[in-house]
């Protein structure tokens, strides 16, 4: 099982406390010392299922747009963007048993990356898109521009992304990690047919939720 980069230093951090704390417990049969290491060791396996990071071949044509992320489908509206343009979003809500990897729902340059400060509001709270802290993508695309944000929950206070403005990257590639539960919005133009609804759960790299117009 591939292990996502952002986790390693923890996973190596808490698999080695487990082992010292039973250790101790052994060598001198304290049970403060059994119970530490058994906290520990289960951290060690929570973290090890929660950075987790599969590798899932692409399998979409050309017009299709795939999932960002893993999770369960929130919000499904249209919105206004800063331009006056209107567009539609998509929101994906991973709790903390999903896999937390972005990916790119699109081949694209990217032509905005901003960090914007805000609150931890739980992550399927609809207000998170707005006020919590998050970052802002913007993708240029031969059909269109693409939105995406990576947006922080209650218990995330850490978010990767490794998009900077004039990178190329292809649909599928890894964009990035959200700590310990969070949203994915992503703001497509209104000439993309909406391929999900709500409450569908859909999967990062695999699950295709808009389609260009040929």
């Amino acid at each position: 099982m591939k292990i996502a980069p952002e986790g390693r230093n923890l996973l190596f951090i808490s698999f080695l406390l487990s082992v010292f704390f039973l250790g101790v417990n052994y060598s001198l049969n304290n049970t403060y010392f059994f119970y530490l290491g058994l906290a520990t060791g289960l951290f060690f396996l929570f973290s090890l299922n929660f950075f987790r990071d599969p590798i899932r071949e692409l399998d979409a044509e050309d017009l299709e747009i795939v999932s960002p992320a893993d999770g369960k489908i929130v919000a499904l509206k249209s919105v206004i963007d800063n331009s006056g343009e209107e567009r539609q979003l998509i929101s994906i809500f991973l709790n903390v048993f999903n896999v937390h990897t972005n990916r790119m729902p699109v081949d694209g340059t990217f032509t905005s990356v901003q960090y914007k400060k805000g609150k931890f509001l739980a992550a399927f709270d609809h207000k998170a898109s707005d006020e919590n802290e998050q970052t802002i993508i913007e993708i240029s695309t031969p059909k269109g521009k693409v939105g995406l944000k990576q947006i922080a929950g209650l218990v995330a206070r850490r978010i990767h992304c490794y998009a900077y403005e004039g990178k190329k990257m292809s649909k599928g590639d890894r964009l990035g990690f959200i700590m310990f539960g969070s949203r994915t919005d992503i703001i497509l133009p209104e000439t993309v047919k909406i391929q999900v609804k709500m409450g569908q759960k859909v999967t990062g790299n695999k699950t295709i939720i808009g389609k260009w117009n040929g």
